[in-house]
């Protein structure tokens, strides 16, 4: 069984089997003709139930081959050009290269004594990734699993101060448990979900999230937010933190950062803003005016796994003052004694949630000293002009409605039926019945959500690989599965899409105005 064990004598083991996987996968790349097969989950479970895992196959080739049986011939393809559904992006191959030596090395990033030179390669990145931001000197972060933790880490931090600052304005020994219901958190009402999940896990509850109306851009109105701290303040309840989106999760949208930021000033709140999606906007050569007002946030969350084209997991929690880390602070004495803050040794554990924890960070780095910041800026564009001129297919078409331009790379639309007023369940049935058909048959993959209570379709594009030919071809598809569940007999009389490719279409295309 030792003969298993990755080390100086199975290097060349390791060489092989990893080769053959390499190979493998590549096959499979190379061969992928659609994102999905199509395959329901009744067919597939059997297979993999019937797997003895208490009898090993004993063969690195003879796994690979049941492994394909199992995943790979129908694993969900993000490279794919058809794919268009969750915020999944296609990688690009220094993280690949990077992902691939995180995992042989296998550091953790808790303590210098299980990572070294990982450790401050990951503080390098935070600190470019904070200066991209502009929160000045002082600013620090760390690396997480996902935007939900990153969220959760600083809401935690906001927590921490807004009790510190109630003890501060009304007696030191006042416990938590009694500040904690006085707490609110402000947002959007269409921010990410993991607010509401941060908040019960902080044990403030969902309903401590005061939900800010938006414009028709879907966007946090300031008005609105200014009334709501308003009210709180009447109501002798404490604003704990503002969390600002930038880049929504359905429609891309990104709040007025500025103005909030101003409000937030004024009332002495905790901004927080959740830029999961919209980190893309960092390294853009057009569109980085758009986070305008970031640089004033408390904390911002990241997520290099959406718009830095990096495999998951990728992200991270930046904060402008370094010293509000000291709320996530705890010292075990076999692994960070606060001795060894004394003596300057650094390590990662003192600012994360988590203790043991990969070396994410490698893999944004092998990205920028390939391809450089500018590289990634420049396939994020191009999935924004590529959103812009999906825009204009479905507003010319009249088989379908779209919500709202874009301001980054997702469309949210939804088939019509022609002639009188249709009824509402029939076009929510549909397009659930489009949506369904299409992914089971594999041909692309779209994703739906709602929009005040009706169904729609959202198209989320962050491959550069896709073309406007691609977006006309599953829009006819969607539109000949919706017209067979209604019934309808479509005519041909839809305008042709342009042969102009996403850039050249966003080149000639009107100037949006600016808001």
């Amino acid at each position: 069984m030792r003969s298993h064990l990755l080390n100086d004598r199975t290097a060349g083991t390791y060489r092989r089997t990893v080769t053959a996987g390499v190979e493998h996968i590549a096959a499979r790349l190379a061969h992928a003709d659609r994102p999905f097969t199509g395959i329901a989950p009744p067919a597939l479970a059997p297979v993999v139930d019937a797997v003895d895992l208490d009898h090993p196959l004993g063969d690195a080739d003879a796994a690979l081959a049941e492994l394909d049986r199992l995943y790979l011939r129908d694993a969900v393809y993000f490279h794919h050009p058809r794919y268009l559904a969750h915020l999944n992006c296609p990688v690009v191959i220094p993280a690949v290269l990077g992902e691939a030596v995180l995992s042989a090395v296998n550091s953790s990033l808790d303590t210098w004594d299980q990572s070294a030179g990982a450790t401050l390669i990951e503080r390098r990145l935070v600190d470019w990734t904070a200066a991209r931001i502009g929160l000045g000197p002082a600013a620090d972060g760390v690396f997480t699993s996902g935007g939900t933790q990153s969220n959760l880490h600083a809401l935690l931090l906001a927590r921490e101060e807004a009790c510190d600052g109630v003890r501060k304005e009304h007696g030191a020994d006042l416990r938590t448990a009694e500040i904690l219901p006085r707490l609110r958190i402000l947002a959007s009402a269409h921010g990410h979900f993991s607010v509401r999940k941060s908040a019960s896990l902080l044990g403030l509850g969902e309903e401590a999230v005061v939900e800010v109306p938006c414009d028709a851009e879907r966007r946090m109105r300031p008005a609105a937010l200014a009334a709501a701290l308003a009210d709180l303040q009447r109501d002798g309840l404490v604003p704990m933190a503002v969390v600002a989106t930038a880049g929504t999760t359905d429609f891309g949208s990104v709040d007025p950062l500025a103005q909030i930021a101003e409000l937030c000033a004024g009332y002495g709140v905790w901004l927080h803003v959740d830029a999961a999606y919209g980190c893309g906007l960092l390294v853009s050569g057009r569109r980085r005016h758009l986070l305008a007002g970031i640089e004033r946030a408390d904390s911002v969350t990241v997520d290099f796994h959406k718009s830095f084209f990096q495999p998951v997991s990728s992200s991270a929690v930046l904060v402008r003052d370094r010293a509000a880390l000291r709320h996530a602070t705890y010292h075990a004495d076999y692994l960070n004694p606060e001795r060894m803050a004394a003596e300057q040794i650094p390590n990662q554990v003192d600012k994360s949630l988590q203790t043991t924890r990969r070396f994410d960070a490698l893999k944004l780095w092998l990205t920028l000293r390939v391809m450089g910041a500018d590289g990634v800026g420049a396939l994020f564009d191009e999935v924004c002009d590529l959103a812009g001129a999906g825009w204009r297919l479905l507003d010319e078409d009249p088989r379908f409605e779209v919500v709202v331009r874009p301001q980054l790379s997702t469309l949210v639309f939804r088939y019509v039926p022609r002639g009188a007023r249709p009824d509402p369940a029939l076009v929510d049935a549909a397009n659930l019945h489009a949506r369904e058909r299409l992914a089971a048959s594999g041909a692309a993959m779209v994703a739906g959500t709602k929009v005040d209570g009706r169904h729609y379709l959202k198209f989320t594009l962050l491959n550069p690989e896709t073309t406007t030919e691609d977006l006309a071809a599953v829009l006819d598809l969607i539109a000949a599965h919706a017209a067979d569940h209604t019934g309808e007999s479509l005519v041909p009389d839809v305008p042709a899409p342009s042969t102009a490719s996403p850039v050249q279409a966003a080149q000639a295309a009107p100037a949006v105005p600016a808001r």
